[in-house]
């Protein structure tokens, strides 16, 4: 089943309660290096990251649908996800756990049976397990091959990339990244200078190094991601890619990037679509996804009011890319 990999979208503790908490146990560790905060916080964990797991199962069965009510658990709390023959199983902290915002979720697919069971889940370092397991090679026409240090044997591709994922978001296992990823290996790509917004692991980024970019500037808002896409360039020997950890303010309005991919969800790129526009010269493509098929007019909209024009649209298992133009204002 083209779903049966394991997606972990994981996000930091609150930062005051994790101060609260180390604090307690700690009170010097204000001002440590993060590896020796990552340290106190793992040694506390128990206290901050109980989770209960919920097990959904829709009949009939329907990917579309499975993917739709991960995207929406997503926005309410829920962190990680595992599919099953029926459906999935979502995790959530406890502290986060809303039924109210569940069942609202679940009520807004009439024309399937959704049930779920919720009940405590057993303790786990997820990260570790997610470095210990990894996840199984990516392999895209024969022109790319995305995998962890664990698949050194995997087949042999045009481009080899090499991440090993941590904490971050992007194994080229779904839908949207893959679809961008095909699209970069039919770009020309010599000579360009690129953004990688929200760039999770950085393999995005890291295939555009390989093909030929000039430069790469990626950012991304959470801080285990960029630390994590520093690392991918390494084990990638990329050396022309910068890194910021920040959200779209960090990105230089320079009017000079030839190229900027955004795979983050619809809202997001909404809201940051302007900026967007302020980093690209004329003449240059804005290549987005992360968004269903139903979301594209709305973009696209959004697009022309500031002199974006659709080159390409396609879909994938109902997930949407779209290449957009900036054209002269």
């Amino acid at each position: 089943m083209s779903s049966c990999f394991l997606v972990f979208i994981v996000y930091l503790v609150q930062i005051y309660d994790l101060f609260a908490t180390l604090q307690g146990e700690n009170p010097d560790f204000v001002g440590e290096n993060p590896y020796k905060l990552l340290t106190l916080y793992r040694n506390t964990k128990e206290k901050i990251m109980k989770y209960y797991q919920a097990e959904f199962t829709i009949t009939p069965y329907r990917e579309v649908i499975s993917d739709l009510l991960v995207a929406m658990l997503g926005e309410c709390g829920f962190e990680a996800f595992v599919p099953t023959d029926k459906g999935f199983v979502g995790y959530i902290q406890q502290k986060d756990y809303r039924k109210e915002e569940v069942e609202k979720i679940v009520a807004d697919y009439p024309d399937h049976k959704i049930t779920y069971s919720v009940s405590e889940a057993p303790d786990e370092d997820w990260n570790q397990t997610w470095e210990e397991e990894g996840f199984e090679p990516v392999i895209l026409d024969d022109l790319v091959c995305v995998h962890d240090t664990r698949h050194a044997d995997s087949p042999s591709c045009r481009y080899d990339i090499i991440i090993n994922p941590r904490m971050a978001f992007g194994t080229g296992t779904h839908p949207t990244t893959q679809q961008i990823l095909r699209h970069l290996c039919e770009m020309k790509m010599e000579g360009l200078r690129v953004v990688d917004a929200g760039c999770g692991t950085g393999v995005l980024g890291l295939l555009c190094a390989k093909r030929g970019a000039k430069e790469v500037f990626a950012y991304d808002i959470d801080e285990w991601s960029a630390e994590n896409t520093k690392i991918n360039a390494e084990l990638n020997d990329v050396q022309n890619i910068i890194i910021k950890e920040g959200d779209s303010h960090v990105l230089p309005q320079t009017a000079d990037y030839d190229l900027l991919i955004a795979n983050i969800n619809r809202n997001i790129l909404l809201g940051d679509m302007e900026r967007f526009a302020h980093a690209l010269k004329t003449g240059g493509q804005l290549l987005l996804s992360g968004f269903y098929e139903a979301d594209v007019p709305m973009l696209v909209e959004k697009g022309k009011k500031l002199s974006f024009r659709l080159l390409k649209q396609s879909v994938q298992e109902g997930w949407a890319m779209v290449v957009l133009n900036k054209d002269k204002i």
